[in-house]
């Protein structure tokens, strides 16, 4: 499949912080999270099912921002939602507060500011 006929996915993690969590986070450093309910957003331009999955498993190597938090022990993912509509727009309509600037949002040119938002 070329790349202009590829069709981006994008995918909503709902995530549920038992516990307020200190973590290292790459670049960010230390950073305190607070319990409650998170949304993350990401997109992959194929084999979503399997970059789901990833997120879901506790057994991998830490190397996006996100698996930082969820291998926290206080973190589950609670729900994920499927998306045809580009990762950014999707973002923007997720109410929440941004808590590290940046985070998730590495190659984000729309200047969402993080892919991942406290919800509550």
């Amino acid at each position: 499949m070329s790349k202009a006929n590829q069709q981006l996915i994008t995918y909503q993690l709902e995530i549920m912080l038992a516990e307020p969590t200190r973590l290292s986070i790459g670049k960010f450093g230390i950073f305190t999270f607070p319990a409650g309910r998170y949304a993350y957003t990401g997109s992959a331009r194929r084999y979503i099912e399997a970059r789901i999955a990833r997120h879901l498993s506790q057994d991998k190597k830490l190397r996006w921002h996100i698996d930082y938090l969820l291998a926290s022990c206080h973190a589950s993912i609670v729900n994920v939602t499927r998306h045809t509509t580009p990762e950014c727009e999707i973002n923007r309509r997720t109410d929440g507060h941004i808590l590290i600037a940046g985070f998730g949002a590495s190659d984000c040119h729309a200047g969402c500011g993080s892919h991942l938002k406290y919800v509550t």
